[in-house]
């Protein structure tokens, strides 16, 4: 990295690649008093594309080596706290904190410990919370359909609505650790929330799950805080030792009662919405492991929030000088071109020298001037409407981007340059902090 970090809190994130951890990085990446560190054990994972410093090969967590390999990275990287991004990663991270090199973030053992499972969840709480109705498969006469799900899952792993004894039987013989509930039909909730080093719940924020993609709330919308979900964060709170950023769920029943799903003492996938209403709770978890007072200051707006797959791409192009027309490329329909400008920014943060190459029939400089554009080329040249752009190419260690493929068909063939479509300038973004 080329960025002082000495002045920064460095912060390992494990496993980097989860939802979690992309969520962590997308909050965390943009502070100026943290410096991230991505770890993961697999090497195959999203994690590699988004953190500058990366490192993968850790041993999973159940393996006997996992804290020895992992204070390594705590040495080697200088790390002052590790955010823990996997519900089984929370739980060893905090069994084994007294082992490492530094602090983790996130709630102390037992709470962690009684949160991985689901059936001591409901058992903890019956009686002070709704909790969903608990099966066995010797029951008389359960009422179908039910929902079973791993007691120690996440997501929706191995979670499946049955409506019979048969389907019941089949579904154990699988997963014996599967536990039968009572079916929820109704609408179903994420609240986070955020308590401090004192034991202070400091923030409650419920938002609707609408759509849910292996068990991530992927389309949510923030939604009123009412007395019922107040009370189940008072409570929780009061009953467990929470720090920092956690999480609970909720789910209407057929009557439209609110009832407990589950408790994590984490950062939840869909944080980002909180975030971008003022409320980064992964970065105000790190400030309070920091012991640092906090205020906070949330906006009230409604949002939805809705996320797909995104692509990031690791390219080996090599290239000093970035070569771009002008019509239909940087502009298009009158506008600029917002992904192809982030591109030629980069581009000047890594010293990369621009050249606008056109044959715009304006005057370039006015329409430079005109979207804020005057500043940004060391070279502007004005292509004569007979005259090949490839004649215009001076340098060999640079990329050409146009529209036009009759375009970059000539370069590619006279110059040997790799040329890019407006369309494939995502190839060439790097997101990694």
């Amino acid at each position: 990295m080329t960025e002082n970090v000495r002045n920064r809190t460095t912060v390992l994130v494990f496993p980097c690649g989860t939802e979690i951890g992309l969520e962590i990085h997308r909050a965390l990446c943009q502070s100026a008093h943290v410096a991230l560190v991505g770890a993961s054990s697999v090497s195959s994972n999203h994690g590699a594309h988004v953190f500058a410093r990366y490192v993968e090969g850790v041993p999973y967590v159940a393996d006997p080596s996992f804290a020895s390999h992992l204070n390594r990275i705590v040495e080697q990287h200088a790390v002052d706290l590790i955010y823990p991004a996997h519900d089984d990663a929370v739980v060893t991270l905090a069994r084994h904190e007294s082992e490492l090199g530094c602090a983790v973030i996130g709630s102390p053992l037992d709470t962690c410990a009684l949160c991985r499972s689901k059936s001591a969840t409901y058992a903890r709480f019956t009686g002070a919370l709704p909790t969903p109705r608990l099966y066995a498969p010797t029951d008389a006469a359960p009422t179908f359909p039910l929902f079973l799900k791993p007691d120690a899952g996440q997501g929706s792993h191995g979670a499946r609505k049955i409506s019979n004894h048969r389907m019941w039987e089949a579904a154990l013989s699988e997963d014996p650790t599967l536990i039968a509930m009572e079916y929820l039909p109704g609408a179903e909730y994420t609240v986070d929330c955020f308590t401090d080093r004192h034991g202070v719940l400091r923030f409650i924020g419920p938002r609707e799950r609408i759509r849910t993609m292996n068990g991530i709330s992927v389309h949510t919308r923030n939604v009123p805080l009412d007395d019922d979900m107040r009370r189940f964060a008072e409570t929780i709170n009061a009953a467990l030792v929470l720090r920092g950023a956690w999480f609970f769920q909720l789910k209407r029943g057929q009557r439209g009662a609110l009832t407990l799903l589950e408790i994590a003492p984490r950062v939840s996938g869909g944080m980002g919405l909180y975030r971008n209403l003022g409320v980064n709770l992964p970065l105000l978890s790190v400030y309070d492991r920091l012991n640092i007072d906090l205020e906070l200051c949330p906006l009230t707006h409604h949002v939805e929030m809705d996320r797909a797959l995104t692509a990031r791409f690791n390219a080996e192009v090599q290239y000093a000088h970035v070569y771009v027309d002008l019509d239909d490329t940087l502009l298009q329909e009158g506008k600029v071109n917002i992904m192809l400008i982030a591109f030629l920014h980069q581009c000047r943060n890594h010293n990369k020298q621009l050249h606008l190459l056109t044959r715009h029939r304006s005057d370039v400089a006015d329409t430079l001037a005109k979207h804020g554009l005057s500043q940004l080329f060391d070279s502007v040249i004005h292509v004569k409407r007979d005259e090949c752009k490839a004649a215009c190419v001076s340098h060999t260690d640079a990329i050409f981007i146009d529209d036009s493929f009759s375009e970059r068909r000539v370069v590619r063939e006279k110059k040997g340059l790799p040329v890019f479509a407006p369309d494939a300038v995502e190839l060439l973004m790097d997101w990694r902090r």
